[in-house]
């Protein structure tokens, strides 16, 4: 409105925003357009009307719909790194326990968060050799070669026996956080006697066996 109280020829917007918080903004619009719609129906245009900004906007952040998934991505990342720690942290004070809690995080973070998980690890639209992307993953993947590492006492990077344990750990915990997203491993029910977190708890326990690590 004019100081006369007559409208002048400038819309007021929807939803006012500062240049500083659009690209938060629409990372935010981001997962929810991605939770809502999926991978198929995902598109910038759908993000920049969520976040309340015209189609155009997004263009000053992200160059199209795959840069902002890649930077989704990492956000993705950066939470699941934190959701492992919460529950290693969390564990009794033991490398094996410690390294349980990382798998333990790794089923959280897929369960809480499906479409993020997707996203992150059975997408090509992410473009894992962008730097915020690539640090990201590479902090996630270390919290297991740390776990693995503390649990055999050597260091992974310079053991293949140690890093195997890393291979079979991942595997067990990402295989099972996926079959349980897709209810593809029903009988679970008949085999956790009411107690799935501690069943979860003892697939990745069994991914490490104890023993020395072998030669390389």
């Amino acid at each position: 409105m004019g100081k006369s109280g007559q409208e002048t020829g400038s819309p007021t917007p929807k939803t006012p925003y500062h240049h500083g918080d659009l690209r938060e903004a629409l990372l935010r619009a981001a997962e929810a357009e991605l939770t809502e719609k999926g991978m198929e129906g995902f598109t910038l245009r759908g993000c920049a009307k969520r976040a309340g900004v015209s189609h155009a906007a997004p263009k000053h952040h992200f160059r199209d719909a795959n840069a902002l998934l890649t930077e989704l991505a990492a956000v993705g990342f950066g939470r699941f790194v934190q959701t492992m720690r919460a529950r290693r942290d969390a564990a009794e004070d033991t490398p094996r326990a410690r390294l349980v809690g990382v798998g333990l995080g790794y089923i959280d973070f897929a369960q809480e968060n499906p479409a993020l998980f997707r996203l992150m690890f059975s997408s090509f639209r992410p473009n894992f050799e962008t730097a915020s992307l690539m640090s990201e993953a590479s902090d996630a993947f270390n919290v297991l070669v740390e776990s693995v590492g503390e649990l055999r006492g050597i260091d992974p990077r310079i053991s293949k026996s140690a890093m195997r344990d890393v291979a079979a750990a991942w595997a067990t915990a990402h295989g099972l956080a996926d079959l349980l997203l897709s209810d593809r491993i029903r009988f679970m029910a008949e085999i956790s006697d009411g107690a799935p977190e501690r069943l979860y708890a003892d697939i990745v326990s069994r991914s490490v066996p104890d023993r020395p690590v072998g030669s390389d």
